[in-house]
């Protein structure tokens, strides 16, 4: 699911360390809610990915962070494609945004599962394995079987 052209300028794609920086943010924010027991913590985290997902990587302070911080890596870094960085992060603004219902509602334990599933893809990913990746392309396949090819 990544481009592993070099010469790929940023603005066509995430760059791999930017990609990973997400990921740690989201693994590294929700282990450390759950040990604080700080629902606060996965709330802001759901606002960070939120603003990635409606707004792209404008919208993006992982991004727009990850830019300055890896910017010499990123000039020859492997891209991945944005429409796949922003499924995954719908994914994980979907599910975070159901833990803060439910940490609202009073069900503290389904708002930690719905938070421990994203940082448990985070963590998958890290390790090699992007489960994203994976419900991306399958969903992909399924519409073209149904649908056909896209028109773009």
């Amino acid at each position: 699911m990544t481009s592993t052209t070099s010469s790929s300028p940023i603005c066509l794609g995430i760059p791999l360390p930017v990609v990973t920086l997400n990921r740690v943010v989201l693994l590294t924010g929700i282990i450390a809610a759950i040990v604080l027991q700080q629902p606060l913590v996965t709330t802001v985290l759901f606002f960070i990915i939120l603003s990635a997902v409606v707004f792209g990587k404008k919208g993006s302070l992982i991004f727009i962070i990850g830019s300055r911080l890896f910017e010499k890596q990123n000039l020859n870094a492997a891209t991945e494609d944005p429409k796949l960085m922003r499924f995954n992060n719908s994914i994980a603004a979907f599910l975070l945004g159901g833990a803060q219902l439910a940490f609202l509602l009073g069900a503290p334990i389904a708002g930690w599962i719905l938070s421990g599933f994203v940082a448990i893809a985070a963590a998958i990913a890290l390790s090699g394995f992007c489960f994203g990746c994976f419900l991306y392309y399958q969903f992909n396949l399924q519409r073209f079987k149904f649908f056909g090819q896209s028109q773009k």
